[in-house]
């Protein structure tokens, strides 16, 4: 069964930094699509980040481009988004989700197809 626990969320004031983790266990972990989403209160959810673990390629939406860097540690079978430069409007409920294949922007398939962690919520104050 795959599962994906994400943590490191918190309250950080503006400008702050965190790293959230996700840790996956269940399936091989190799050829996957590892990517991050956000919702915040009365919004739309959306795709902040994603990686393949395959060949390690990225991607970043434009509002965090910059600001976040996503990361993999396929021997441990985790992912990391590090979350600097934080802003109010970074505050939201962040979901780690996988989806088997692909390379590039995965927003879609992960939506799809994806098996989704439970969130992590992350405040950030101004």
């Amino acid at each position: 069964e795959v599962q994906l626990v994400e943590s490191g969320g918190g309250l950080v004031q503006a400008g702050g930094s965190l790293r959230l983790s996700c840790a996956a266990s269940g399936f091989t972990f190799d050829d996957y699509v590892i990517g991050w989403f956000r919702q915040a209160p009365g919004k739309e959810r959306e795709g902040v980040s994603c990686i393949s673990t395959s060949d390690g390629s990225t991607y970043y939406a434009d509002s965090v481009k910059g600001r976040f860097t996503i990361s993999s540690d396929n021997a441990k079978k985790m992912v990391y988004l590090q979350m600097n430069s934080l802003k109010p409007e970074d505050t939201a409920v962040y979901y780690c989700a996988a989806v088997k294949g692909g390379v590039g922007r995965q927003f879609a398939r992960l939506v799809l197809n994806g098996s989704w962690g439970r969130g992590t919520q992350v405040t950030v104050s101004s």
